[in-house]
């Protein structure tokens, strides 16, 4: 005698759409970066975007903001070195730097610091990037003829958008305190998606009102299980932007000897409106966020890095060259800054790899 299902049961699963399987399992979207690459180069590739879309990259994403925050700093630092330090103020984002360090590389490889920690660390970051972003506008409006020769004083002052750039490293801190470790399992009990649920709350949570925190769970939830695309690709747009404009009066400094020069100025304006792009609702938006945002992000990427051959380059070619290494990093191009905008790329790629909220 044959066994046999019942009806309804078969029928039920029949209606279940394919694609709501393989976007619970973690899909099976593949971005443009990875079709452009062979089958043999992305085996490890597919774990990795596996990981990334199911929000399992902490240790990952804890020394990408390290990183950050070091670069960034090197940047400050002979910035401020310039000025003098003429205001103690100044000395804050030099020692935020490697303790934002500090704070990522320990939250890589402990738990406990990732969620306690690098937040704490992050949030001082942040808002320390938006206190330096007011004395610099403060330090142009100042200057003989403030804002009334405005292009001169931006050119010439205190680089205004560069406190914001510091800050983008404690914003890396403060999601990848959110995120799930790389070995978690890939679907977390409920207590895991929603740690403030079971009463764990990270730490610098507990510090603000339930009400502030309500439209945070939302956020922590998305964040856990890789569905922050959005948010990532305009953080991505802002940074480009910020970058961007720094180098526009840092190359017009020069004139602009090189061609090269004008690349980090056309793609600021499209990677900005790449990443403001995928929050346009439905087919448009995940369309910009599977094909344009990984290309672009890409070129920034490899723009960045070209630029930092070329800064370094110019600094070799100062006179006394090596010889004097602290003092061409001091007063040559700034060495660091085309890492800044290679970054903004990264994030672009790291975003085309995540699950949009809706």
């Amino acid at each position: 005698m044959a066994l046999t299902f019942p009806s309804r049961v078969a029928k039920r699963t029949e209606q279940v759409p394919l694609a709501e399987v393989t976007e619970a399992i973690g899909g099976t979207h593949r971005s443009t970066l990875a079709d452009l690459l062979p089958k043999g180069l992305t085996h490890e590739g597919v774990v990795i975007e596996q990981h990334i879309r199911e929000g399992r990259f902490q240790r990952s994403l804890s020394l990408v903001a390290a990183l950050s925050g070091l670069l960034a700093g090197a940047e400050v630092t002979y910035y401020h070195y310039r000025g003098s330090y003429s205001q103690r103020i100044m000395y804050s984002p030099v020692i935020l730097s490697p303790l934002l360090f500090v704070a990522g590389v320990w939250g890589a490889f402990s738990r406990r610091a990732a969620r306690t920690v690098l937040p704490i660390v992050s949030v001082i970051t942040l808002a320390d990037g938006v206190v330096g972003f007011f004395f610099h506008v403060r330090g142009i409006h100042r200057k003989p003829g403030g804002w009334r020769l405005a292009v001169f004083n931006i050119v010439m002052g205190p680089p205004i958008l560069a406190p914001l750039l510091f800050g983008i490293g404690g914003y890396l801190g403060i999601l990848a305190s959110l995120l799930r470790r790389e070995d978690a399992p890939a679907t977390p009990a409920l207590a895991e998606r929603l740690p403030a649920l079971s009463g764990v709350r990270p730490v610098w949570q507990r510090l603000l009102p339930r009400g502030v925190t309500l439209e945070g769970l939302v956020l922590e939830h998305r964040v856990r299980e890789g569905r922050f695309q959005k948010q990532l690709a305009v953080a991505m747009a802002v940074s480009g932007f910020f970058s961007g404009f720094e180098a526009l009066y840092s190359h017009y400094k020069n004139n602009f000897q090189y061609g090269v020069q004008w690349t980090p100025i056309l793609l600021t304006p499209i990677l900005t409106l790449v990443g403001f792009g995928t929050l346009l609702k439905g087919a448009p938006g995940r369309w910009i966020a599977r094909f344009l945002l990984p290309v672009v992000s890409l070129l920034a990427l490899i723009d960045g890095m070209v630029g930092f051959f070329f800064h370094m380059r110019g600094m070799l070619r100062r006179a006394g060259g090596l010889r004097y290494p602290l003092y061409q990093l001091m007063y040559g191009p700034p060495a660091f800054a085309p890492l800044l905008f290679s970054a903004s790329g990264f994030l672009g790629l790291l975003a085309s790899l995540l699950r949009r909220a809706d």
